[in-house]
């Protein structure tokens, strides 16, 4: 699931600070405008008090800020690029379809040296096509294992797991309290199947694309989704994990019945609002050999070129926004991780995040330019629960393969 539907504002508004709405630029060199969705009430608040300072730095620039509802960005984004009046900075979670129409800036024309470096080289490495960076990764999502300690300690269990076996093993412990409680919670449900399954198959060393083509049935894939099957047949899950969904599976362990689940930065938040009194810890993702990996998810900035007048003034505005001090603000703000390295390094004394963080540089990717991405992504969703009622995995994984073959053809 994209970034953007874990964490939309409930009640987001259009907000203009300027005169006038209108896309590009629309005045003198020094003029450029800024389209970003609402993450909360503290987006405006955030964009006007960066847009207020960046103009004292910089006299004769201004920048036009646009705050748009997820529930509308997409429909404002596209009738305003067919209209030509793209706005000169967008920030969305997709790039690629810009970005292959010839429609922004190489990350490299807009931003100086020290910003791009300064990025996390995986969220980096995401931002791109065949190579080349196109966006910059603003706001990052990653995955962690929560676990419930009081769970922890009924079981005998003295630390969170590190392996697969130890997962195992822990699960089943915990399983075995009996009175509705389950050892770990894999949602495999349509909501987000792909996103359980992608943490299996990156835990054995596996990806989802390789020089270019989309590569489900590799045998690191498959050794993720066995080991997903071994899970649920000894009774370290949930019963029927195939037809659970992640949001309300992460409502069961906010409730105390799950000894495990792969969680989001968002989870504490609401812990704290569901069950303040619930005792729990995380720790890295269990992988094959214990190596850290976790699934990465990022939404990004990225620059128009328009008629190429406010270029000067775009990549001033880049810099600045990702100036350490301003950037941690905006991440701090909206309550994210940091996708720049000195963003991590300012934030690693926020023991909430202290997992999170620690695996920024490990973080794997859906390939989302991928064109078939899309219909793999569908295929998974729709038959890897198959795999939790008992089918060969290997017969899963090829006909996920034949159908991304058919949408790349």
């Amino acid at each position: 699931m994209r970034l953007r539907r874990l964490l939309r504002a409930s009640a987001a508004v259009l907000v203009l600070v300027a005169a006038a709405c209108g896309g590009g630029s629309g005045g003198g060199t020094g003029d450029i405008t800024l389209l970003v969705p609402s993450y909360s009430d503290h987006t405006k608040p955030y964009w006007t008090d960066l847009i207020s300072r960046f103009e004292r730095a910089n006299p004769g620039s201004h920048v036009r800020l646009e705050v748009q509802s997820w529930d509308d960005i997409n429909d404002v984004v596209r009738t305003r690029v067919q209209g030509g009046q793209a706005p000169d900075i967008l920030n969305i979670d997709a790039f690629a379809a810009f970005a292959k129409d010839d429609l922004l800036y190489r990350a490299d024309e807009v931003a100086s040296p020290a910003t791009l470096t300064d990025l996390q080289d995986g969220f980096r490495a995401n931002a791109g096509i065949d190579g080349t960076q196109y966006a910059f990764p603003l706001i990052a999502s990653t995955r962690t294992l929560f676990y419930n300690r009081d769970l922890f300690a009924r079981a005998g269990i003295a630390a969170p797991p590190k392996t697969w076996a130890d997962l195992l093993a822990d699960g089943k412990k915990i399983s075995a309290l009996g009175g509705g409680v389950y050892g770990y919670g894999m949602p495999l449900g349509r909501e987000e199947a792909q996103a359980e399954t992608s943490i299996w198959t990156f835990g054995a060393g596996g990806d989802w694309v390789r020089d270019g083509k989309i590569t489900v049935d590799t045998p690191e894939n498959l050794a993720g989704v066995r080991q997903l099957q071994t899970m649920v047949r000894e009774n370290a899950t949930q019963p029927d994990p195939g037809a659970t969904n992640r949001t309300p599976l992460l409502n069961v362990f906010i409730q105390g019945k799950l000894g495990m689940i792969e969680g989001l930065v968002v989870t504490p938040g609401q812990i704290r609002a569901k069950n303040p009194a619930l005792r729990w810890g995380t720790a890295p993702i269990p992988t094959r050999d214990g190596r850290p990996v976790t699934l990465g998810v990022a939404d990004h900035l990225m620059a128009f070129r328009n008629d190429g007048s406010q270029q000067a003034t775009v990549r001033k505005f880049v810099d600045f926004v990702y100036d350490r001090d301003n950037y941690v603000r905006f991440v701090r703000t909206e309550g994210f991780i940091p996708t720049t390295k000195s963003g991590a390094g300012a934030m690693t004394g926020d023991p909430r995040l202290a997992d999170f963080l620690a695996t920024l540089p490990n973080a794997k990717f859906y390939p989302s330019t991928n064109t078939a991405w899309s219909a793999t992504q569908g295929a998974i969703q729709s038959l890897i629960g198959q795999v939790a009622q008992g089918k060969e995995p290997a017969a899963v994984l090829a006909e996920i393969q034949r159908r991304a073959d058919d949408a790349s053809r």
